[in-house]
């Protein structure tokens, strides 16, 4: 038992990983408006499409127009419409900070859901100028930051096109963490057998690759499955997926190339030399290539990365332990391949041992 408390931790933060993932909910948020375009000195309403809120059971809802880093524009009034729509009503001053257009964003709150964020989603056309901007129109951010209603429950934050998919940032992510950190050591063991050559080497090197390939795998299957949801197809021949495709397909080379030799110390030799040679293609394929060119994913092409309020403090109680759970289990499954290996081995050394006493 006391050999085997990381299997036991393994297992049970990969159980936690999945009920957690799967069971907390989501955060209020703001799908999208049905009017994205009006003209300053106007009066105008427009009809929020909510999620995981609940306006109807509420007194009172608020709204306001977020212009710049330090204006807000509050609105006159805010009318629900069931628990997921709300209609809202603004009257815009004659005049924008700076005397120029502005993309707004929409901020509701209310007691029950807190407060909700759609950035960009109402273009103000500026149609009038003058030099002096009279301040009494708006409010103030800091102001407003004081005011917002926040609702201390355990949730994930919402976020738009993402929605429940955001909980595949615990399995995705996680996978190709493990992946990593398989590799790593599994080239670790490649240039302990070219040192040593032992024969033990060879086989723990080769047992992790193997596992390695299969996180990369279950790493792009998860991603295909994610990009459909949020990109709109499976496969976007986006810089990141087609350069994680490349790796795996020189990770899997190295299984061909061991099953084409006969002699187990030139299979043993070369086998590590070539491990050694596609970990390192790891860093340009995954890290360099992918933040040069315009892409999709997040992290790449200036594309940011989750942070801020996308990993929020609850989802890096799931996230994180996630990571250490995948990073485990592969681990333990490599030391499972590791011993099939040995028998494997044992067995066709039995075989051709009796083959030999035949003739």
């Amino acid at each position: 038992m006391k050999k085997n408390w990381w299997k036991i931790l393994a297992a049970l933060l990969l159980l936690y990983t999945i009920l957690a993932g799967f069971l907390i909910p989501l955060k209020s948020g703001i799908e999208y408006v049905n009017k994205d375009n009006v003209n300053s000195g106007a009066d105008f309403e427009v009809r929020a499409y909510c999620y995981n809120t609940h306006f109807s059971e509420v007194d009172e809802i608020r709204a306001w127009l977020k212009i710049d880093s330090s204006h807000i524009i509050k609105a006159k009034e805010v009318k629900a419409v069931g628990n997921l729509m709300a209609d809202i009503s603004f009257s815009l001053p004659q005049f924008l900070p700076n005397n120029k257009s502005h993309v707004a964003t929409l901020i509701i709150d209310n007691k029950k859901d807190g407060y909700a964020i759609l950035p960009s989603a109402i273009q103000i056309n500026q149609i009038a100028f003058d030099t002096i901007l009279p301040e009494e129109n708006f409010e103030y951010v800091s102001s407003l930051d004081n005011e917002l209603i926040t609702i201390n429950s355990l949730s994930f934050p919402y976020r738009n096109i993402l929605y429940e998919t955001i909980r595949n940032l615990f399995f995705h992510v996680p996978l190709w963490f493990g992946m990593l950190i398989i590799f790593l050591v599994s080239m670790i063991y490649s240039i302990l057998y070219l040192r040593n050559k032992n024969e033990i080497y060879d086989m723990k090197a080769n047992a992790f690759t193997q596992v390695g390939i299969l996180f990369g795998i279950l790493g792009l299957v998860t991603g295909a499955v994610w990009a459909r949801w949020t990109w709109g197809a499976w496969w976007s021949f986006d810089v990141k997926q087609n350069m994680s495709a490349i790796a795996m397909l020189i990770y899997i080379a190295y299984s061909v190339l061991r099953a084409s030799f006969d002699d187990v110390e030139q299979r043993s030799r070369v086998s590590a030399v070539y491990n050694i040679f596609a970990f390192s293609t790891l860093i340009p394929l995954l890290f360099v290539i992918p933040r040069l060119y315009d892409s999709l994913h997040p992290g790449n092409g200036g594309n940011p990365g989750f942070g801020g309020e996308d990993l929020d403090d609850t989802m890096r109680m799931v996230f994180y332990p996630s990571i250490i759970a995948w990073t485990l289990i592969g681990v333990w499954v490599a030391q499972l391949t590791y011993r099939y290996l040995i028998l494997k081995n044992k067995l066709i050394y039995n075989r051709n041992n009796k083959n030999r006493h035949k003739n």
